[in-house]
């Protein structure tokens, strides 16, 4: 069976298994516990347009989950099916860059790439952050500054709380020839992020928001 599950998917897998972990330590109504199961499994068949039945009977097994044991067993099954990140030359990435002068690439091992939705690093001897993202089946590149706000707040990528800075681009108004900064709070670490990102929509509006 090939890879079928994008990265932000497995993430919204475990968090349902998060829910029917907690659901059974809190309770033993078997009616409540019996509607939790069928909206877990029904938010993550949600998630596939078509599946085959190999690929229905694994992911159906979600509700069989009860402690921590059940889930972690349950979430190594998916992890060989979780569809890698693009492996990316730092040739390819550069060519997303041109204007970037000693571009430094980070590079991802296969177990890593399979953890992303975005490849995001900060390059300190230009103080910029990039970012790369896939959209419409291939890759986009953004880069822009970032500045930290050593608080906590809501990151435009993955909408989780966490610790975030400013990152702003710089985009050209088509006509005139003038420029304008554009930019949003994201998460300080890229990794911590990517690990929140449990769907594709926000990611995306912020690379095409930015990037025109």
């Amino acid at each position: 069976m090939d890879p079928f599950i994008r990265s932000d998917q497995y993430n919204f897998i475990k968090t349902q298994t998060k829910i029917l972990i907690n659901g059974h330590a809190s309770g033993n109504d078997i009616d409540v516990l019996k509607a939790l199961k069928s909206l877990a499994e029904e938010k993550v068949f949600h998630l596939f347009e078509d599946t085959t039945d190999e690929q229905k009977q694994l992911i159906a097994s979600i509700v069989t989950i009860k402690e921590k044991a059940d889930a972690e067993t349950f979430l190594l099954q998916l992890k060989p099916y979780v569809i890698p990140f693009k492996a990316v030359t730092e040739q390819s990435i550069k060519k997303l860059f041109p204007k970037a002068k000693k571009l430094k690439v980070p590079v991802l091992e296969d177990k890593e790439r399979k953890e992303i939705s975005y490849l995001g690093w900060h390059d300190n001897g230009s103080n910029k952050q990039y970012i790369v993202a896939p959209h419409h089946m291939k890759l986009i590149g953004l880069s822009g500054t970032f500045t930290r706000s050593n608080l906590k707040g809501i990151c435009a990528l993955c909408n989780g709380h966490e610790e975030v800075g400013m990152f702003m681009s710089e985009a050209k108004v088509s006509g005139n020839g003038t420029f304008i900064n554009r930019g949003n709070y994201i998460c300080l670490d890229s990794q911590k992020c990517n690990q929140n990102i449990i769907t594709l929509d926000k990611l995306h509006d912020f690379m095409i928001r930015l990037s025109k």
